[in-house]
């Protein structure tokens, strides 16, 4: 049969059924690590592909709980600038680099991982993004007062970098013990957006960690979900706000 090219008709139809190219930002999953055995440190980590260059990275943070700063040497980054590379090879790296740095081995975090009271994916659409109440720990009757934990994205100014980029935002983060007359204490508010957050264009909570270790004060933990401008869409990124109780 002679080759008859495909009319403008039917070439339209080829095009229409061929399947689109998926175009998406990054949402680095995460991974709650754990705390130290005095409930001094807390450490997490995100991971993913990045969004453009396709690389695979991983994140490790760690938090003195005392003061809610890194700790020194921290957050350790790794990105592999090599598209064979997988991401269980970025994050094999990150946790062997964070424990040479931090003296603090995995096995000591996850030990004393302690409870995962709230949970909001961000897929998770049905939730309120920004308040949850928690039972800070899974005992029923409960021992201890529900805490509500409420987030306010705030206005930011934009750095040069994050000029027309939206509307930049920081936020302010407040927890109250859910008992009549209790005043929120502040855990968090930004005065000015750190460069490390990119160009921040909201924030939902997305996780509450607690931890009652033995003759210490109890811990709590915020994972702040913040989404940002990505290369390819929406990038999504972790924070944390600890506090010791």
């Amino acid at each position: 049969m002679p080759y008859r090219p495909l009319s403008g008709l039917c070439l339209l139809f080829a095009l229409i059924a061929a399947p689109a190219i998926a175009q998406a930002g990054d949402a680095a999953k995460l991974d709650i690590i754990g705390f130290s055995k005095d409930g001094g440190a807390f450490a997490f980590e995100e991971y993913g592909v990045q969004d453009g260059s396709g690389f695979p990275y991983a994140n490790r943070f760690y938090i003195d709980t005392a003061t809610d700063k890194f700790l020194a040497k921290t957050p350790v980054r790794v990105r592999l600038d090599d598209e064979n590379a997988s991401i269980a090879n970025a994050r094999t790296k990150v946790s062997q680099d964070s424990e040479e740095l931090t003296s603090l081995p995995d096995t000591e975090l996850r030990i004393n991982a302690g409870q995962t009271v709230a949970s909001n994916p961000v897929t998770e659409l049905s939730a309120d993004p920004f308040k949850v109440i928690v039972n800070p720990r899974p005992i029923f009757p409960a021992l201890d007062t529900n805490l509500k934990i409420e987030l306010l994205e705030t206005p930011a100014t934009p750095s040069e970098t994050c000029q027309n980029m939206g509307e930049i935002k920081g936020f302010r983060l407040t927890l109250t013990e859910d008992k009549p007359d209790a005043k929120p204490e502040l855990l968090h508010e930004d005065k000015t957006v750190p460069s490390s957050r990119g160009c921040p264009l909201g924030y939902s909570i997305g996780a509450v960690q607690t931890f009652y270790p033995d003759n210490a004060k109890p811990v709590i933990a915020v994972m702040i979900a913040v989404r940002s401008v990505g290369f390819e869409g929406p990038d999504y990124r972790w924070l944390a706000v600890t506090r010791q109780r």
